[in-house]
């Protein structure tokens, strides 16, 4: 059994954010879970439109377009691996709630025992409940917040916790910059799989700012993120200094200096505005790509795809990310406005 639990371990580690996502509780709190975001870099959090899946990321872009909106998102993965999530915007009052439910299947597992006999199967499963509210202060300024519950079953290993979310969200006169900033999966662990001891959640601080291009179809972003960690680079412990054959030198093992663990912060997000019907995009996030490329076929590992399609009653969105030349992901996203259906 020791076995699967590293196995499913392995799993978790390789959907999430490399070497950082592989150090605390619940990594799945950080998995992509709309095509939108997927194909722009994987982490996108700098427009405000009618795109639910963008309030639930980031719940100060929560704004009136999204109520009534409903989204429903797939990951298509290999080896009967799924994970997606459920969205919709309610009104309230004074501002504008998101709910979400989002899930991650390993599939069915063989359970053994010790001596290697087949004692059955079994089905580990995750998932996370929330609850976003946004409002807006003044024609400028928006905040948000949110709340989620979380649930991990592996086996018959089980843990819990809480995390939320705050926001904020500053908009220009003519709504063609857009900045904001975002305190992440603050929380913990009420229960752990199997001991006493909590651990921490991935808390994260990030920046974004998106701008669109006044007489040109593009609409450029740039995200900076884990800003509360500064070095996020992976050091690999089992490194050892070598010997150059001709001098005979010593020769040291070489650490990332400052411009590196800068650069691992930034990701780049690109949209072109086609038409109002049809949405390009693209991005690249250097982190990603120095944890999860082949060391010599690094390909166009860390940069991502993404088409959106808009018709008058839905939108249906598709993400490409290429983690590296042994594996890849697509996701999928259908979006409506449930108004739009009624006679």
């Amino acid at each position: 059994m020791k076995y699967t639990i590293l196995f499913l371990s392995f799993i978790v580690v390789s959907l999430s954010f490399g070497q950082t996502g592989g150090t605390y509780a619940f990594p799945f709190l950080d998995f992509t879970y709309n095509a939108r975001a997927a194909g722009l870099g994987n982490n996108f959090i700098s427009i405000k439109d009618q795109d639910i899946n963008l309030g639930i990321s980031n719940a100060s872009l929560l704004n009136p377009k999204m109520i009534g909106q409903m989204s429903v998102n797939q990951a298509l993965l290999s080896g009967g691996i799924n994970y997606g999530m459920a969205a919709y915007g309610f009104k309230l009052r004074n501002g504008v709630l998101g709910t979400s439910v989002k899930y991650v299947s390993y599939g069915t597992l063989s359970r053994t025992e010790i001596n290697g006999s087949n004692a059955g199967s079994f089905s580990p499963f995750e998932c996370i409940v929330g609850a976003s509210y946004g409002k807006q202060l003044n024609p400028r300024i928006s905040v948000g917040g949110g709340l989620n519950l979380i649930a991990s079953q592996l086996e018959t290993y089980n843990a819990f916790g809480i995390s939320g979310d705050l926001s904020g969200t500053y908009t220009d006169q003519t709504e063609q910059l857009l900045v904001t900033a975002q305190v992440k999966n603050v929380g913990l662990q009420l229960k752990n799989y199997n001991s006493k001891e909590k651990d921490q959640l991935p808390v994260q601080f990030l920046m974004a700012a998106s701008y669109k291009l006044s007489h040109a179809p593009f609409r450029f972003s740039i995200l900076a993120h884990h800003l509360n960690r500064w070095d996020i680079t992976y050091y690999d412990p089992t490194l050892k200094p070598t010997v150059d054959a001709l001098t005979g030198d010593t020769i040291p093992v070489k650490y990332a200096g400052f411009g590196e663990k800068l650069a691992q912060h930034f990701t780049y997000q690109v949209e072109i505005l086609v038409s109002k019907s049809l949405h390009l995009r693209t991005g690249f996030d250097y982190h990603r790509r120095q944890e999860m490329k082949l060391t010599d076929r690094p390909g166009l590992s860390g940069f991502t795809l993404g088409l959106g399609m808009y018709f008058k009653k839905f939108s249906l969105d598709y993400g490409f990310s290429i983690t590296s030349r042994a594996g890849f992901n697509n996701m999928l996203t259908f979006s409506s406005n449930l108004s739009q259906w009624r006679k």
